[in-house]
């Protein structure tokens, strides 16, 4: 067998030049992974990230940059104590179960999890990601007779078969097709359009919708809209799953988008900030009726890592960490802080091209009326020591997800900084 010197990934670690640690990242990425990543790595400049501590990404070139982007997982902060302690613990003892006896991690977990979850929602399927809870809740759905889906336009729900076919983008469905048939997607926050489209398909149908759309774009719904939604469901006999696989945990300023209204859905899904930022992880969150078939026969839905030690531990310690640190009430502070201000420098700075700053708690969206204008945000943001994130589903929204450790000086760091990338694309 022969094998590239050049390109073994073995040899200690930290003794070669950070420089050579990037461009062999690059080679590695070119040659076995994807080149589109290694493109948009090199827009972002060519840097490679190498280690994370609290609200900071620090590169082999040795900058630190304030992670405001990570799509909603780090609400903890990266590498949150709390949560890296419980995974040594487990790493150590039993980090994989047998799957045959019970297991304490998970049930502990599920009990934490339940206890901060929409009353009745009293039973919790783990799995690693938030399209597999997706999945799960699309399952569960059909175990009721649930067979048409109803969705929202410019939802955001996963990219495997059954998640993508409720993710209502051409651009991801159209090369996989035929996905899932008897689907329907309907505008988000219209209420009247959905009560039509559960008028058509009566006790048939399953509706999946997010309390805030993030990839749609950081979309608000009107006031009273969940429970809407949950009352059109009860009234049309259909099974309703609330997605808050990027809002939920605090992200909002609440625990859920669900709280917000004071609504309990059929089942209630939960990922990104669920893992802590440690170990992939996530939920569907069920009442006992929707569950029913789940729990009467446990080899029904099944995955080998589904509720694997070392993911309860990350899950239960990162609810516990955002509970006892107080998370919740300083994602809504900090989202209150940081909206008017980002809205007063982006208007002084961009004026008209600048359509909204919108969002709740720390799920924050700055829309531009410019085509082009996210994307080269992005990068000066990136050039300025901030990372933020664009939204799959619009490309004039610029997304920032901070999490909620962020200190006040932190704050101020990333003011600034968008205050300096506002100024460089005007200028650019």
């Amino acid at each position: 067998m022969t094998t590239a010197t050049a390109d073994r990934p073995d040899g200690p670690r930290g003794q070669e030049p950070q420089t050579e640690v990037a461009a062999r990242t690059a080679r590695h990425w070119r040659r076995h992974l994807s080149n589109g990543r290694v493109a948009l790595a090199e827009m972002m400049g060519g840097d490679t990230e190498v280690a994370a501590d609290g609200a900071w990404v620090r590169t082999s070139g040795g900058r630190s940059l304030l992670n405001c982007g990570g799509y909603g997982v780090l609400i903890t902060g990266a590498r949150h104590p709390k949560v890296v302690a419980e995974v040594r613990r487990v790493l150590d003892t039993n980090p994989v179960a047998t799957r045959l006896l019970l297991e304490p991690e998970v049930g502990r977990a599920a009990a934490e999890l339940v206890s901060v979850a929409p009353a009745g929602l009293e039973k919790v399927h783990f799995a690693s990601s938030g399209a597999e809870a997706v999945e799960a809740a699309l399952k569960m759905a059909r175990t009721h007779g649930k067979r048409h889906l109803i969705s929202m336009e410019r939802g955001y729900h996963g990219k495997t078969f059954g998640a993508l076919s409720v993710t209502a983008r051409g651009v991801f469905q159209d090369p996989f097709r035929p996905l899932l048939p008897q689907v329907s997607h309907v505008p988000f926050g219209d209420v009247e359009r959905l009560a039509d489209a559960l008028a058509r398909h009566r006790g048939e149908s399953c509706v999946i919708v997010e309390p805030v759309q993030g990839e749609g774009g950081v979309i608000v719904p009107p006031d009273g809209y969940l429970r809407a939604v949950r009352q059109l469901c009860d009234a049309y006999e259909a099974f309703f799953v609330l997605d808050e696989v990027q809002t939920g945990l605090g992200r909002l300023g609440h625990w859920w988008g669900a709280d917000r209204e004071g609504v309990t859905p059929d089942v209630l899904l939960v990922g990104k900030g669920l893992s802590g930022g440690v170990v992939p992880v996530s939920a569907a969150l069920a009442t006992p009726a929707a569950f029913a078939a789940f729990d009467k026969d446990p080899f029904l839905h099944t995955s080998t890592f589904s509720g694997s030690p070392l993911a309860a531990a990350a899950a239960g310690a990162a609810v516990r960490a955002i509970r006892e640190d107080g998370l919740v009430a300083r994602s809504r502070h900090l989202g209150d802080v940081l909206r008017p201000e980002l809205d007063r420098i982006a208007r002084a700075v961009l004026g008209s091209r600048v359509r909204e700053v919108r969002g709740l708690g720390l799920l924050i969206g700055i829309e531009f009326t410019v085509p082009g204008l996210a994307a080269d945000l992005l990068v000066e943001l990136m050039d300025a020591g901030v990372i933020a994130n664009h939204s799959l589903n619009t490309s004039r929204v610029l997304r920032l997800t901070p999490p909620a450790v962020l200190t006040d000086h932190e704050v101020t760091v990333l003011l600034t900084a968008f205050e300096r990338a506002a100024h460089a694309v005007l200028t650019g």
